[in-house]
């Protein structure tokens, strides 16, 4: 009797393959692995493999990152997968040849700027005294297109009213103890959780213990958040659940990191994303993704390299990376580093090329 294996497509490439198409283009996406013009189907070295091509329409002018390696879960689109093949995840290796790359160092302001828009900026430490402060990190003004964002402290009491009607928003509560009000609903606000806050809904928060120490993210992002006058019954029932926290159940590898999700389409968000990962001493290869991101230092510390320069993060910094913005972050702290992500457009951290 024959046993039958599952056949297994060819790696064509250890990475996506970046294109541009236009609206209506249909092109034949290789499944086999074993096209000669990649990622597209040649029209022949599938056949005999129990593969055949898929076809893919552009609903519109878009930029795309077709599946190099034929293991994703989201054909024709890469989806990380190749990140576990064997080979797939490298760290950037020491070029002895390269020249010496200087540290960006902080202004004062605290903002650390790299090439291309990408930079490190350091929150201002708390005031004594102050109860309520508000500080923006990601914005417009500072080359952000698709996402701002502003540090939140409260030492005690309540918070103004806030809301976007630009867009959701997302926060990560770093540290402290107090209660989230959304519309009419009441939700724990605690150190280490992601908050969910549909577009155009009211929130307000409390304190109840040790201060809070919060990053709120906007996507698509606007200048700020806007104060309101007070509260509104404005709770959207349909996505009730709005707060996670850290569950190592929910781990995703990477290589030889990992990350979870936190809140995302299924709290409410729209092409938003937000997760906590985790990252080995090491420093990744050079990549770029499709999405802007803003990146929550949570411990550890290290080196963010973009093509030209170079700035050191520590615990509480945020980079900013612009859509399409070539760098690599290096962990240096023997214990790893964990970080903290807020993603747009997009819903996938593993995605890179």
């Amino acid at each position: 009797m024959t046993i039958e294996t599952e056949k297994q497509a060819v790696v064509a490439a250890r990475k996506p393959f970046y294109k541009e198409l236009r609206a209506g283009q249909k092109v034949l996406w290789c499944s086999c692995g074993q096209s000669k013009r990649q990622p597209y189907c040649d029209g022949r070295s599938h056949a005999g493999t129990g593969f055949e091509p898929m076809q893919y329409t552009a609903p519109r002018d878009e930029e795309v990152l077709f599946c190099g390696c034929k293991q994703t879960g989201t054909a024709p689109f890469c989806d990380g997968a190749h990140s576990n093949l064997p080979g797939g995840y490298r760290d950037e290796e020491a070029d002895p040849a390269q020249p010496e790359v200087a540290y960006s160092q902080p202004d004062e302001k605290g903002f650390a700027r790299l090439n291309g828009n990408c930079y490190v900026v350091t929150p201002p430490p708390a005031v004594a005294g102050q109860a309520w402060a508000l500080t923006t990190l990601v914005s417009p003004a500072l080359g952000a297109r698709h996402q701002s964002q502003v540090h939140l402290r409260l030492a005690s009491g309540d918070s103004p009213v806030l809301a976007s009607d630009v867009g959701d928003v997302a926060l990560w509560i770093r540290a402290g103890e107090g209660e989230i009000a959304i519309g009419d609903r009441r939700f724990p606000a605690l150190g280490g959780s992601g908050v969910s806050i549909r577009r155009g809904e009211t929130f307000r928060l409390t304190c109840t213990g040790a201060p809070l120490d919060i990053y709120a993210s906007v996507c698509p992002g606007g200048d700020r958040l806007d104060e309101r006058a007070a509260m509104a019954d404005d709770f959207d029932a349909a996505w009730p659940d709005r707060v996670v926290g850290i569950d190592q159940e929910s781990r995703h590898a990477m290589g030889p990191r990992w990350f979870q999700m936190l809140v995302d389409e299924r709290h409410g968000l729209n092409n938003t994303a937000q997760f906590v990962g985790h990252i080995p001493k090491s420093r990744a290869e050079m990549h770029r993704h499709l999405y802007e991101e803003a990146l929550i230092i949570l411990s550890g510390g290290g080196t963010i390299w973009n093509e030209t320069s170079r700035a050191r993060v520590n615990p509480g910094d945020v980079i900013f990376f612009p859509r399409k913005h070539v760098h690599s972050l290096q962990c240096t702290a023997d214990e790893g580093m964990d970080v903290v992500g807020l993603i747009h457009p997009g819903t996938n951290p593993g995605i890179n090329y």
